[in-house]
């Protein structure tokens, strides 16, 4: 065996941009670059300062540390016995909406259009940048702007946009059916790039990257390639058992009825009630490393492996093993709504250079226009938001960042009160603003702990919405000559620290190109969801969040550095000289908690979900974000969005 390669050789001592952020004050200088001038003032306003430019950063982003430590302070109890004696600020606002995410945002555009362009709404967030998980990742490399997402990827939703979410895309001047003008599906199958498997060593036995022969469902980058029986090849390179690669063969081109003699609603409930794995394990006998080759195929969806998933939800995805089963197609009970396919909302599709962050700086325009330059589509990639005006005393619309609310109170009884105080933390000092209205379009699970007047049933009901876990990387190579020479364009390592790695999706519009050729730089999105087979799903994610953050930046670059030299290495890649820069955004509370008929039993019976009783208003408090809905998707945030509205609308 190989001996592994040392720091040097993976270019760790190389001076890449790899700085930890403090909401945007640097916590080191591993780096050759000049810490920011607002560095030197954390008791001012750093967004004030030119170099304030949030999406440029890298290192370890998403949240970072100084954007979650207050949060957990009073999660803890902990937080007022140290926090001092608030301040109020003397603002009054007609909403406070807490949360800058895409649910935040569109609740102020509505609530806009409602009470008229004067209306004095206010926005705070944790973070130093808005949009939520809607993150833009921004590099600049030999004079060209490359773009990447942090988070949120497209448009899209496996039910149709609802009326109201598509006006609003339309409103912000998105014409989802032009989405064809801006991608080239042919640029990698041009190159003849497939998508490709990499087997790792501690896993598996040796190192080794294979052409992947099964059926891709999960992503863009097998779309418009031409069909091929890649078996042989694979029979022959898969560092698997030889049992395991005909059961796989057999499973993905020569399936069964595996529950013969049963109907169609009778089989879909046993489905329901059993993984995919124990399914491909105890029903249809396959060797267990199918299951393992098998099992992270749905990180990207539910930050669970197969071991999680119910084989119903497996079937509905299109995972291998039910062609001949003679399903329904109608869906079932217990199925989760990302496993039910609609052919509307399959063609309602539309990523972006910087994923939905688009959709985020589109909406802070209409809010704040003197943030954000430029009034098209076309010109809103290359537009530099200019973040001293978020917060602007002569607009109605201010977007507060770097300020942790952290308690949210009505100041008379509920049923009397005329306002709401809430309390923030910004750099250390405790503020107060007061409000007619207050909408929480923030994390579920924080809610119980700003609002501890809530009922304890509602408390239990949010608590239950336990965010996914989830790492979005985007490293930025100065050329992707080792792919074209390997013939990949994307990456699925089964048992890797990252189990997912795409070039970045070919899209250019307005004035932003992608990469077109081999010689230019490119984005390489990785993934990452960390999860522990075995657990329940929520404890699973409990798990890996408590992994998250323990993991530093220069762990997650060691590991970034040492899978792609292993899988890339016999196309020349070198990471130490490849590499110019890598951002890990980094979601402990990552996307919402989607229901699971295994280890949700009121979703496979057709009862009331936790969600809906947790999203109830108390008093002029309101509740939105993805998780008002159990929903992670980007249609979701705007619809509770408004329908968190509609529970304030009537308010004097």
């Amino acid at each position: 065996m190989s001996q592994p390669p040392t720091d040097r050789s993976l270019g760790m001592h190389r001076k890449i941009r790899r700085r930890d952020f403090l909401n945007g004050v640097a916590l080191t200088a591993a780096s050759s670059l000049a810490a920011p001038r607002y560095l030197l003032a954390l008791d001012q306003d750093p967004e004030q300062s030119p170099d304030y430019y949030p999406p440029s950063l890298t290192g370890l982003r998403g949240s970072p540390p100084g954007s979650f430590e207050s949060a957990h302070s009073l999660r803890d109890g902990q937080f007022f016995s140290s926090a001092g004696a608030p301040v109020s600020t003397g603002e009054s606002y007609d909403l406070v909406i807490v949360g800058a995410g895409i649910s935040g945002l569109a609740a102020a555009h509505f609530w806009r259009r409602h009470a008229g362009p004067s209306a004095r709404i206010l926005i705070l967030d944790n973070h130093d940048d808005f949009g939520g998980h809607a993150k833009r990742n921004e590099f600049h490399l030999n004079g060209r702007t490359i773009l990447g997402y942090g988070g949120t990827f497209s448009i899209e939703s496996p039910a149709p946009y609802s009326p109201l979410a598509q006006s609003l895309i339309r409103e912000l001047g998105i014409d989802v059916p032009s989405y064809s003008q801006h991608v080239d599906h042919s640029l990698y199958s041009s190159y003849k790039l497939r998508p490709s498997v990499f087997f790792n060593r501690e896993a598996f036995g040796r190192d080794r990257l294979v052409l992947d022969p099964t059926p891709r469902w999960e992503s863009e980058a097998g779309k418009s390639l031409e069909a091929l029986d890649l078996w042989e090849s694979f029979s022959t390179q898969a560092p698997i058992a030889e049992a395991a690669r005909r059961d796989l063969k057999i499973l993905c081109t020569s399936p069964r009825d595996y529950y013969s003699g049963l109907t169609s609603a009778e089989k879909k409930s046993k489905m329901a009630r059993i993984s995919y794995a124990d399914f491909l394990l105890t029903v249809v006998h396959v060797h267990p490393d199918v299951v393992r080759f098998l099992q992270a195929r749905p990180h990207g969806l539910f930050g669970l492996g197969i071991d999680a998933v119910s084989a119903q939800d497996a079937w509905g995805l299109g995972l291998p093993g039910f062609d001949a089963m003679n399903l329904d197609p109608a869906p079932s009970l217990g199925m989760n709504r990302d496993a039910i396919r609609n052919d509307q909302a399959e063609a309602f599709f539309f990523h972006f250079p910087d994923g939905n962050s688009t959709i985020a700086r589109l909406l802070v325009r209409r809010l704040i226009p003197a943030a954000l330059p430029g009034a098209t589509l076309d010109d809103v990639f290359t537009a530099r938001a200019n973040y001293a005006r978020l917060d602007d005393s002569s607009s109605p619309v201010r977007i507060r960042l770097n300020s942790t609310a952290v308690n949210v109170r009505h100041t008379a009884p509920v049923s009397s009160a005329r306002e709401v105080e809430i309390s923030y933390e910004r750099f250390g000092k405790l503020y107060t603003v007061r409000a007619s209205r207050c909408l929480l379009a923030c994390w579920h699970t924080m809610i119980p702990y700003l609002c501890p007047d809530l009922p304890a049933s509602q408390k239990k009901d949010l608590h239950y919405a336990v965010k996914v876990p989830i790492v979005y990387t985007n490293v930025l190579l100065r050329n992707w000559h080792p792919w074209v020479k390997l013939g990949v364009n994307s990456i699925y390592s089964p048992a890797g620290f990252f189990t997912q790695a795409n070039l970045d999706l070919p899209v250019s519009i307005g004035a932003y190109e992608c990469s077109k050729n081999p010689d230019q730089p490119i984005v390489v999105h990785m993934m990452k969801t960390p999860n522990h087979p075995g657990l329940p799903s929520r404890d699973q994610h409990r798990a890996g969040r408590v992994e998250l953050l323990g993991t530093t930046f220069e762990m997650f670059e060691r590991n970034i550095r040492d899978q792609l030299s292993r899988a890339l290495s016999p196309g020349g890649f070198d990471p130490a000289r490849d590499i110019a820069a890598i951002t890990v955004n980094r979601w402990p509370h990552g996307y919402a908690y989607e229901y699971n008929s295994l280890w949700d039993p009121f979703w496979r019976d057709g009862l009331e979900p936790p969600c809906v009783r947790a999203r109830r208003p108390f008093g002029r408090i309101a509740i939105a974000n993805s998780d008002a809905d159990a929903y992670a998707y980007t249609d979701c945030a705007i619809d509770q969005a408004y329908r968190a509205l509609s529970d304030l609308a009537d308010m004097s």
